[in-house]
C-alpha cells in the first residue's frame, strides 16, 4: 500500500520582506510618476526657452536725439554754449586726441569727435581745431581725419521712449565687441563656459563648501548660462524651485543654442546699474552710462571695472563707492593677468589709472520732459506706441541744446521777480520757441520748473489768448486795401451791444480811456481795444475766425463779437503756430519736432521735410509786421528793450485777459519766433499785463541768444510813402508829423501835402542821409 505524501506548505514571506517589496513598488511608480511630471515639466521649460530665444529677444527703446550741432568758418555758437553742449553729448575736456574729448584754450577749442551714424550716412571721426570770436566760429581747420568743410559733432540723446519694464539697452554684437571684454567675463566669471553643458556640477559643490564653512553664502557656483537664465527668464527668489527651474533651463538652452549665440545674448542682458528708474542692461549701455564712450574704445582698466560690476552693480556702483569699485577693478586686473589676458606691464599700468566714470551719467532720465512730451504727439501720427517703446527707432530731433537752455533760463530766472507771496508761488509759465522760416520746433518749456514731468502747459493750457488776436483783425482788415490802411482812422470810443436775449455788452479799454479817431497803426501797436472790436466787427467775427484757421487754428472758434477781444482759448504751441505766420509773411508752416526717423540699424523711416503753403497776401502780412514793429518800438513792448540790444530789431505783439489771470507774448526776430505765457492753473488773478509779465520773459531769452534782427522783405506791390496821418495825405520827409508807412499799392492817400520846410532839419537829413 503506497504511502500517502503529505502536501508541502509553500514557504510564508516575512513581514519584514513583504514591506520591502511594498516599498519598492510605491517607489518605482512614484519615480515613473515623476519622470513623466518632469517630462511634461522639461517640455514646458523648453517652450519658454526657445519661444523668447527665437522670437524678438529684447525690448529696445527708441532713442530720442537733440539736432547736431554744425561746426564751420561762420557758424554761430558763443563759447559757453558749445562748451554746454560738447558736455551734454558725452564729450570729456581734456586735451582733445581721444575720441570723445575736446581742449579749451580761452576761445580756442580742439575737438576729437567719435564718428556717428546720421540718416543720410556715416560721419567720419575727425579731429579739428577752430577759435569763437563774437559768438562766431573762425579759422576752423580739419586736423586729423578726412577734409571738410562742415563737421556735425554727435547729437546728444535727450530722452527716449522706454519698455513699460523700464530696460534699456544698446546692443552689441560678438564679433564686433573688443575681444578683451567676454574673455575677461569668462576669466572672472566662468573659466569653463565653452566645456559644460550649461551647469557646473563641481563649481557648485565647491561653492556649497565654501558656503557651508563661511555659514553664509560667499561665493557662487552659476555658470554664465544659469546667469543669463536666472536674469531672462526668472525671478531674483532664492528657492530651491527656482534653482531646480535655473539649472533644468540651462541645460536646455546650451541643448538648443550655440555658445556664442548664449554669450552675446548675455552681453547685452547683464544688469549693470540703474539711472533712475530704468536700469541700465549689457554692456553697451553701461560703457555709455559710466564712461560716456563706445564699448569699442574701452580700455583695459575700464573693462576690468564693468566685469567686476556683474557681481554687484549696486555695491560696486563708481560713482557712489568708488573705493570699493576700485579695490574690484583691481583684483579683476589681476585675474585678467592671470589668465595671460594682460601681461605685468600692462596690469600694473592699468591698476594705476583712476576709475575714469564720468562725472554725470551719459545716458539719464528724459532731460527735457516737456519737448519730449510734443515729440510723442508728432510720433503718434505714424507711430503706435507699442512699437516706439519696444523696436529702437533712431528719432531725430529739431531741439536745440543751447536754445533750450536759454529758454529754461529765462523762465527760472525771471519768474520770481515778476511776484511775491501767494502769487509768486502759484504764478506758472511756459515757452516756445522755433526757427521764424522752418516751423522747426528748437526748446520747449512746460512750467516754471521745466525738469518737472508733469501738467504740460505749454501743450495742454488752453487759455483765452487776449490782445494777441489784434494782428489777425487788422491783417483782415488790410487785406481789403480799399477801405483800410495803416493810416486809416479808426474810433477809440465806447460802445454798446445789445443782443436779442436783453444781455448788453460794454467793452472798455485797458486803461479805460477813449482817444477818438486814431491811426489804424497806433490802435496796434498800443492795443487799444475799442478800435479792434469795432474794426473786427465792421469787417465781420466770421472773416476773422476764418483768417485764424488759415494760420493753423484747428480748434472751434466762438463766432460772438467777445472773441474779438480774445475770449478765444488756445494753448502756447497753437499761438506758436499762428504766429508762425506772421513771421514768414503769409506762409503757414506746420511746427514740426522731427526730422527723421530710423530703425535701430539707421536705415530710414521717415523724413519731415518742410511744408509751405502760402494763405494770405504777404503785401497784408508785411503791414500788419510794420505795426508789429511799432509795438516794440513806441507801444506796449517797448520796454523789451531794457533787456535786449538796441540794434535788434524785433516784432511782437502783447496779450492780457481779465485780472491778469493770463500774460501772453508773442514776437520774433530775423531767426527766432517765441511765444511765451504766465499765469495761474487755477486761473485766478496775477494783476500782470502782457508787458509785466509774459514780456520779461521773452526779452530775457531773446538777450541769451546770439541771432539776427528782423529785417522782412518788401513784397512786391508794396511801397513806402511818407505820409501825414492826421491829414491823410502824402508829405515831405522832413515835414512835420512825416511817417514813413508801407501802403498796398494803389491803398496811398491821393492827396499831397507840402510844407515850406525847416531849413535846418532839411540839411540835417541831408547830411544824415550822407553816413547811413
Amino acid at each position: 500500500m503506497a504511502k500517502s505524501k503529505t502536501p508541502r506548505k509553500s514557504p510564508r514571506k516575512s513581514p519584514k520582506s513583504s514591506r520591502r517589496s511594498w516599498f519598492w513598488r510605491l517607489f518605482f511608480r512614484i519615480s515613473l510618476i515623476g519622470l513623466v511630471l518632469l517630462a511634461g515639466w522639461m517640455v514646458y521649460l523648453d517652450a519658454v526657452v526657445t519661444s523668447r530665444f527665437e522670437g524678438r529677444r529684447f525690448e529696445i527703446p527708441s532713442r530720442v536725439y537733440a539736432r547736431p550741432l554744425e561746426l564751420y568758418d561762420g557758424a554761430s555758437v558763443s563759447t559757453t554754449a558749445l562748451q554746454r553742449e560738447l558736455e551734454l553729448s558725452g564729450f570729456r575736456r581734456g586735451d582733445g586726441n581721444k575720441a570723445g574729448s575736446y581742449s579749451r584754450n580761452g576761445n580756442r577749442f580742439v575737438i576729437s569727435t567719435r564718428g556717428f551714424r546720421f540718416p543720410d550716412g556715416e560721419e567720419a571721426r575727425r579731429r579739428m581745431a577752430f577759435g569763437i570770436y563774437g559768438d562766431r566760429v573762425e579759422n576752423f581747420r580739419v586736423l586729423s581725419g578726412d577734409p571738410a568743410p562742415i563737421v556735425r559733432l554727435e547729437p546728444a540723446q535727450i530722452g527716449g521712449i522706454y519698455p513699460t519694464h523700464k530696460e534699456d539697452r544698446i546692443l552689441v554684437e560678438l564679433d564686433k565687441v573688443p575681444e578683451l571684454l567676454p574673455a575677461t567675463l569668462m576669466a572672472v566669471e566662468d573659466q569653463h563656459f565653452y566645456d559644460h553643458f550649461g551647469i557646473a556640477p563641481l563649481s557648485i559643490a565647491r561653492a556649497m563648501l565654501v558656503n557651508l564653512r563661511a555659514g553664509e553664502i560667499v561665493q557662487g557656483g552659476s555658470t554664465l548660462t544659469q546667469q543669463l537664465v536666472k536674469n531672462f527668464f526668472l525671478t531674483r527668489e532664492q528657492t530651491l524651485l527656482r534653482k531646480g527651474n535655473e539649472a533644468l533651463m540651462s541645460v536646455l538652452l546650451e541643448w538648443h543654442y550655440e555658445k556664442n549665440d548664449i554669450l552675446e545674448t548675455y552681453l547685452n542682458e547683464v544688469y549693470l546699474g540703474q539711472a533712475g528708474t530704468r536700469s541700465i542692461n549689457g554692456f553697451g549701455l553701461a560703457s555709455q552710462f559710466y564712461f560716456g564712450e563706445s564699448l569699442n574704445n574701452l580700455e583695459i582698466h575700464q573693462i576690468a571695472l564693468l566685469v567686476g560690476m556683474v557681481k554687484g552693480p549696486s555695491y560696486y556702483n563708481p560713482r557712489r563707492n568708488p573705493e570699493r569699485a576700485t579695490e574690484r577693478r583691481n583684483l579683476v586686473i589681476s585675474e585678467m593677468e592671470e589668465a595671460e589676458l594682460i601681461d605685468p606691464g600692462q596690469a600694473a599700468r592699468a591698476r594705476g589709472l583712476p576709475l575714469g566714470v564720468s562725472k554725470q551719467p551719459s545716458y539719464s532720465e528724459n532731460r527735457y520732459p516737456a519737448y519730449i512730451d510734443l515729440v510723442r504727439r508728432h510720433l503718434a501720427r505714424d507711430y503706435r506706441e507699442e512699437d516706439l517703446r519696444s523696436e529702437g527707432l533712431r528719432i531725430f530731433t529739431t531741439l536745440n541744446p543751447a536754445i533750450q537752455y536759454a529758454a529754461e533760463y529765462a523762465v527760472e530766472e525771471t519768474m520770481p521777480r515778476l511776484a511775491s507771496g501767494e502769487v509768486r508761488e502759484a504764478l506758472e509759465a511756459a515757452l516756445v520757441v522755433t526757427a521764424k522760416d522752418s516751423g522747426e520746433v528748437l526748446a520747449l518749456v512746460g512750467g516754471k520748473d521745466p525738469g518737472f514731468a508733469g501738467f504740460n502747459r505749454a501743450l495742454d493750457a488752453e487759455r483765452p489768448i487776449g490782445s494777441l488776436i489784434k494782428p489777425f483783425i487788422y491783417l483782415s482788415a488790410l487785406a481789403q486795401p480799399d477801405r483800410y490802411t495803416l493810416i486809416t482812422p479808426v474810433n477809440d470810443k465806447s460802445f454798446a451791444l445789445e443782443f436779442d436775449d436783453g444781455r448788453r455788452w460794454e467793452p472798455k479799454n485797458y486803461d479805460k480811456k477813449e482817444r477818438g479817431e486814431v491811426p489804424l497803426h497806433e490802435a496796434l501797436s498800443h492795443s487799444y481795444n475799442l478800435p479792434a472790436i469795432r474794426v473786427g466787427l465792421d469787417i465781420g467775427v466770421d472773416v476773422v475766425a476764418e483768417t485764424l484757421q488759415s494760420f493753423g487754428v484747428t480748434s472751434s472758434i466762438s463766432r460772438y463779437p467777445s472773441m474779438l477781444l480774445g475770449s478765444i482759448s488756445m494753448t502756447p504751441v497753437t499761438v506758436a503756430q499762428m504766429y508762425q505766420g506772421l513771421a514768414t509773411s503769409g506762409f503757414n508752416t506746420p511746427l514740426r519736432t522731427i526730422r527723421e526717423v530710423t530703425d535701430s540699424r539707421g536705415e530710414p523711416l521717415n523724413r519731415y521735410p518742410l511744408e509751405v503753403d502760402q494763405v494770405v497776401d504777404p503785401a497784408a502780412v508785411h503791414l500788419v509786421q510794420y505795426a508789429m514793429q511799432e509795438v516794440m518800438q513806441e507801444g506796449t513792448g517797448r520796454s523789451a528793450y531794457y533787456t535786449i540790444p538796441e540794434q535788434l530789431t524785433v516784432a511782437g505783439k502783447t496779450g492780457t485777459t481779465d485780472d491778469g489771470r493770463d500774460s501772453w507774448f508773442a514776437g520774433f526776430s530775423g531767426d527766432l519766433l517765441a511765444v511765451a505765457w504766465v499765469g495761474r492753473d487755477d486761473n485766478g488773478p496775477t494783476s500782470l499785463s502782457g508787458a509785466s509779465g509774459a514780456l520779461p520773459i521773452w526779452s530775457r531769452f531773446m538777450a541769451g541768444v546770439p541771432q539776427h534782427g528782423f529785417s522782412p522783405v518788401v513784397p512786391d506791390g508794396v511801397s513806402y510813402h511818407w505820409v501825414n496821418a492826421e491829414r491823410q495825405a502824402l508829405t515831405d520827409e522832413y515835414c512835420d508829423n512825416a511817417r514813413l508807412v508801407p501802403f498796398i499799392a494803389g491803398s496811398e492817400p491821393d492827396q499831397d501835402v507840402s510844407c515850406s520846410g525847416n531849413l535846418q532839419r532839411r540839411i540835417q537829413g541831408w547830411f544824415e542821409g550822407l553816413f547811413r
